[in-house]
């Protein structure tokens, strides 16, 4: 048991259809130096900051704070502008990633541009809150929602990724399973439930039919083998991986 005070976070699966194919997914990945998850491929996101709040609780609504935080840090990550009104073109987009890397708060950033936040377009998916013996660890709320229409190229706006792209559940699996990146096991869970879908609307429809619960993995024996396990009622067709893998990421 990590007795460490979890970091509140948010991150957001940002998907979007794609003609004769699944939906892909935004994903970046992460920086080989960071002390968290190195080299690893993850959803836009991070830890809820105090600025987030403020607006969080002007929204009125449900986890504003991490509606807030999750989008704001796919702008910053990605400069692919999600839950704002009327939509940024895309030279606008960049120059709010600008702002937001300055550390402005996103309610200063989004009202001085006459930007309103749309928090309907976001959808509760999943809370996660990892409870092994690491040096960080964080209560994440996941969030979905649709890309914004157009053709958005993710900008990489940070030293914290080193690339982004977009890519399907499927195919980012297969490419780690290839060893030509590496994933963690929250991320993986998530990819493998997404995978199960062909469209945004199958996996809105998902998200709908499950309840959000915190999952905190745990450790069982199995054959002589450990395995770390998650609950086999919120959806996720993978639950359960050797503890050897679930932790090569």
């Amino acid at each position: 048991m990590n007795d460490t005070p979890a970091i509140p976070a948010a991150t957001l699966i940002l998907a979007r259809d794609v003609p004769g194919g699944p939906p892909e997914l935004l994903m970046v990945e992460r920086a080989s130096t960071m002390a968290f998850a190195p080299g690893a491929m993850v959803f836009p996101g991070g830890r809820i900051d105090p600025a987030d709040h403020a607006l969080g609780d002007a929204l009125g609504v449900n986890h504003g704070a991490a509606l807030v935080a999750a989008v704001r840090e796919t702008i910053e990550e990605t400069a692919v502008p999600i839950a704002l009104s009327p939509l940024p073109d895309a030279a606008l987009a960049a120059e709010l990633q600008r702002s937001l890397l300055a550390e402005r708060p996103l309610a200063d950033v989004i009202a001085q541009h006459g930007l309103a936040f749309d928090a309907n377009l976001l959808l509760p998916w999943a809370r996660w809150l990892p409870n092994l013996h690491l040096a960080r660890r964080f209560d994440t709320l996941f969030f979905l929602a649709e890309a914004p229409p157009g053709e958005w190229h993710p900008i990489v706006g940070e030293a914290e990724n080193r690339s982004a792209e977009w890519l399907s559940a499927r195919a980012t699996l297969d490419r780690c399973a290839a060893g030509r990146a590496s994933i963690i096991f929250p991320t993986r869970c998530n990819l493998e439930r997404l995978a199960l879908h062909e469209s945004v609307a199958a996996m809105r429809a998902d998200a709908l039919a499950h309840p959000v619960e915190t999952i905190t993995p745990w450790v069982e024996e199995r054959n002589g083998e450990q395995w770390l396990t998650i609950p086999d009622h919120l959806g996720y067709p993978l639950c359960a991986e050797r503890l050897d893998q679930s932790l090569r990421g």
